[in-house]
């Protein structure tokens, strides 16, 4: 009796007492988000490389890219608009760090998997860097033993590894910086090595609340010097709509894979070879 007397009288101090911790909790909570700077980009790429940004926790992006032909051809191929590169891809957010990814673009009929995950997200009090890494399987199956009698299915076969590394400065200018390893199973010519190298650079500048002006460069650590591909440098401007980024770019690359504009960019900015595209996402 006078037990549950005592537990009767105990009720509301347990009570205030759970909820003052479930209050402290969600205040830590808030203040550890609080404490994290918003992302660097806002969209999945800068224009050709990844960046640092993720699809949250539970939602599924649908993106669809475009590469339409070379500028310079005129109005023989409508300035390119009759030629075009069309990569569709999903983007699933397991949780807030970890994304998987399908994909099938048009050239070459390439489909890739994808996995996205972050290591470090930049604070403001704290680490400096946002980085993420990013790895890709792609298969090629363009390569047909029609195209080419006798071919392995492990010549089909590519891969990319990045660590991606970003830091927003301030509000307006973000920076990314993208060490990258690719394989290709197949190589265009014979001196050039299967795994090869390189290192991207990518740079946000935010020009008004909803508009930027993103570009990036590759740049090959090890091509074949009989090689007749050049880096890929793409410049474009990005547009936030509720939560959703339309992305309008330039590049002398008509890939959109990470392997396909690394290793086999065939256009020259010099020799005056531009090709226009754009990304539409849409989440669910």
């Amino acid at each position: 009796m006078y037990k549950t007397l005592l537990g009767l009288l105990l009720i509301p101090f347990l009570s205030f007492s759970q909820s003052a911790s479930l209050n402290e909790d969600l205040e830590a909570l808030k203040k550890e988000e609080n404490n994290y700077e918003t992302e660097a980009f806002e969209a999945l790429k800068v224009v050709n490389f990844e960046s640092t940004h993720l699809v949250d926790r539970r939602q599924l992006s649908f993106i669809v890219a475009h590469r339409f032909g070379n500028l310079k051809n005129g109005i023989d191929t409508f300035f390119g608009l009759d030629d075009s590169v069309t990569r569709l891809n999903f983007v699933y957010g397991i949780n807030d760090w970890i994304n998987i990814g399908v994909s099938r673009s048009s050239l070459s009929k390439l489909y890739q998997s994808s996995l996205k995950y972050r290591l470090v997200k930049q604070s403001k009090n704290g680490f400096p860097l946002s980085i993420v890494g990013f790895n890709a399987v792609l298969v090629d199956t363009g390569l047909t033993d029609d195209v080419l009698p006798g071919i392995d299915f492990l010549d089909k076969v590519g891969y990319t590894s990045q660590i991606l590394i970003s830091r927003k400065f301030n509000r307006n200018i973000s920076l990314l910086l993208a060490p990258t390893v690719f394989h290709e199973g197949l190589v265009a010519i014979e001196a050039q090595d299967n795994t090869q190298y390189a290192l991207g650079f990518g740079v946000k500048y935010k020009i008004t609340k909803r508009w930027s002006i993103n570009a990036d460069y590759g740049l090959h650590l090890n091509r074949a010097s009989a090689s007749t591909f050049y880096n890929p440098l793409s410049i474009g401007f990005d547009l936030e709509t509720g939560g959703h980024v339309f992305q309008l770019h330039f590049s002398n690359s008509r890939g959109i894979n990470t392997n396909s504009f690394l290793g086999r960019t065939d256009g020259d900015w010099l020799d005056g070879d531009a090709f226009f595209g754009f990304n539409l996402s849409r989440n669910f």
